[in-house]
């Protein structure tokens, strides 16, 4: 039997990572879509929160000018989940985002706590599954540039030829995005009833070691096509958040550089500052390989021989991005993380195709999801 899962804040940094990984596991979870116009509306609620046996509570206002906005928006946005809840006499598992800044003197922070400490009592009320989640600073994908964190305003604004200014070089303690997912997915899992729920931190930085690596990342990767030596499981996940925050559509392909004298041509294909696995196809005319997408490898598509076409599209979007290739001037494409990609021969002749991946091939965690672009 399958978890009916609804996220409020969908559409959001953590829902959107939420709501994705929640669709690789098909037989498990099935998605209760959640539009934001919901809280406008008792009946849409209400006919949401009734189809849910978990209700995972993200919705919130980060920033305004008027913090007493932000505190009054999450409080109340509480308040309507409850009253719904009363309303139709549900009593689904709630899990509520809440951040290690409740104990600070800000308004974000006591309406994180407030909100978290009303959904507490509702709980103890109704004999109801209650997780609260006390979150350190979130960083990952697809996160809003000047809103949702400084790493990705940075990663933004390095890979974009901005100039981003340090305002305080504080010590940052830090999740990925992915991580949290993870630690979500437990507590469903495991139907955790915790009140205070401290999600600890996974790695910690200051935020000038993290600008360092993003122009790191930008004169190494973004410039150079050099995979750059990640030493821990953070610059790792640091270097894959820094790719999607890149120009993708503008930026691929990139054209090797080739040498050529009486004897033919030579072209380097990758130069890495980590392992993996290579490897190559043949493609016959008018055959598509792929339609796959990774959550957290690294990967090169280089052709060398043949015409290519190399379509791309980010899970939930509806986007694709197409990319020309020809051998007679061999050039690359990187796959960005969390984008469903394929290699399709569109030439008279036989395509031939380079591959590296940043870890061997493991049939017990593939980490391949096959989606069409």
């Amino acid at each position: 039997m399958t978890l009916k899962i609804g996220i409020t804040g969908q559409n959001g940094f953590v829902g959107t990572h939420l709501y994705n990984t929640l669709g690789l596991f098909p037989e498990e979870f099935e998605r209760i879509e959640f539009n934001r116009e919901f809280f406008l509306d008792e009946g849409l609620l209400d006919s949401f929160v009734q189809k849910c046996d978990v209700v995972v509570h993200l919705a919130a206002l980060n920033r305004h000018n008027d913090p007493e906005v932000i505190y009054s928006t999450n409080t109340n946005l509480v308040e309507k989940l409850i009253r719904s809840f009363e309303r139709t006499e549900t009593k689904p598992h709630v899990l509520i985002s809440s951040s290690t800044q409740e104990e600070k003197d800000n308004l974000y922070g006591k309406s994180k706590k407030a909100g978290r400490e009303l959904l507490v009592n509702w709980a103890k009320k109704n004999n109801a599954i209650f997780t609260g989640l006390i979150i350190p600073n979130v960083f990952g994908p697809f996160g809003s540039p000047f809103y949702n964190s400084v790493v990705a305003t940075f990663a933004h604004q390095v890979s974009r030829n901005e100039t981003p200014k340090i305002e305080i070089d504080g010590d940052l303690k830090l999740i990925y995005v992915g991580e949290l997912v993870d630690v979500i997915l437990d507590a469903i899992r495991n139907q955790k009833d915790e009140p205070s729920c401290h999600i600890g931190h996974s790695s910690e930085a200051k935020v000038s070691e993290i600008l360092e690596l993003f122009q790191k990342f930008k004169t190494q990767y973004q410039e150079h096509g050099e995979i750059p030596c990640l030493r821990s499981r953070f610059e790792y996940n640091l270097f894959n958040t820094f790719r999607c925050y890149m120009d993708i559509e503008n930026y691929f392909p990139r054209q090797f550089t080739q040498h050529r004298d009486p004897r033919g041509a030579f072209v380097e294909v990758i130069r890495l500052g980590i392992g993996g696995q290579v490897s190559y196809s043949t493609t016959v005319r008018g055959v598509t390989r792929g339609n796959h997408f990774h959550t957290r490898k690294i990967e090169r598509f280089a052709v060398i021989k043949g015409k290519a076409l190399i379509q791309m599209r980010k899970i939930g979007t509806e986007k694709i991005f197409d990319f020309y290739l020809d051998g007679t001037e061999p050039s690359y494409v990187d796959m960005p993380i969390w984008h469903t990609h394929n290699i399709k021969n569109i030439g008279e002749e036989e395509l031939l195709t380079i591959f590296w991946i940043n870890e061997h091939y493991d049939p017990k965690d593939p980490d391949t999801f096959f989606v069409n672009v």
